[in-house]
């Protein structure tokens, strides 16, 4: 092989991985993959395509070696091909955003007219959670959530946040994340939040930038069944002693009892840390 077809062959395949990503949509279930792994059925519901279009541009991305995919019985799962493909998607997209002023005046006419508070940096975010003062929600759809997420952070689907409002401690900072930088769902829900009184606001980016930074990454749905008892947060706490949490004065029907936290949520056993004040009792059942 000569030198200039080297090149050739070399450059041709530099500009199929580029052309694999000319179209939006394809962007966009990039994305969407970065959350977890897929059906088409599913990306073509989130990314708001029909499904046969969606499975077209999946094939693109899979024949360029971005995505991957699995078989499950008569389902096929499809997902990043890994974390390179992640870190290629949020090159281009501060790529364009340094280059084209629209994607700039895009994110201030939506993103930034809409922060009453500055976004939390993923770095300060890590921080605040070691310190345990701040409730982290989750808005991404509750599969997304189990695929992957920021660790103490509670699944609270953005159209299900109306129903976990009364639930959620007032006194607590909420940081609430989605999908990225630039998706909707953690904007909407610290505006519905701050509506209702709460003290939010929302992480700068996502759950793939806070994985390619090298940070903790939990998976599983275990904290997306946090069901606190309304009825319950207004019940006087029985203290079992100096900072041992706390019980209510009666077991449950079929030997259940309550768990307790603070209302910070810095903990979710019954034991809070020595010297700190329960504002309000998170419970769970137990037993």
């Amino acid at each position: 092989m000569e030198g200039r077809e080297a090149k050739d062959r070399l450059y041709e395949a530099f500009a199929r991985t580029a052309q694999a990503l000319a179209s939006p949509k394809r962007v966009e279930l990039l994305e969407l993959m970065a959350q977890g792994e897929h059906t088409a059925g599913a990306l073509a519901q989130a990314a708001g395509t029909g499904v046969t279009s969606t499975s077209a541009h999946l094939q693109v991305l899979a024949r360029s070696r971005l995505a991957a995919t699995r078989r499950q019985g008569t389902k096929i799962f499809y997902r990043l091909a890994d974390d390179d493909v992640a870190a290629f998607v949020a090159a281009l997209r501060d790529l364009a955003r340094s280059r084209l002023p629209e994607v700039d005046q895009v994110v201030r006419d939506y993103f930034t007219a809409r922060d009453t508070l500055e976004p939390l940096s993923r770095e300060e975010l890590a921080a605040r959670t070691g310190r345990g003062n701040v409730v982290i929600l989750d808005v991404r759809p509750a599969g997304e959530f189990a695929a992957g997420h920021i660790p103490g952070a509670l699944s609270v689907p953005l159209d299900q946040l109306d129903d976990a409002l009364a639930r959620l401690p007032r006194r607590a900072e909420i940081v609430a994340y989605c999908r990225g930088p630039y998706c909707v769902l953690a904007p909407q829900a610290v505006e519905r939040l701050r509506a209702k009184g709460y003290r939010a606001r929302r992480l700068a980016d996502g759950l793939p930038e806070w994985r390619l930074a090298g940070l903790p990454v939990a998976a599983g749905a275990e904290q997306s069944a946090w069901r606190p008892s309304l009825s319950a947060t207004t019940r006087p706490m029985v203290p079992n002693g100096p900072g041992t949490g706390c019980a209510w004065p009666a077991p449950l029907p079929g030997g259940r009892r309550w768990r307790c936290g603070c209302s910070c949520l810095e903990t979710r056993s019954a034991v809070p840390s020595p010297g700190r004040r329960c504002l309000t009792a998170i419970t769970t059942w137990t037993g």
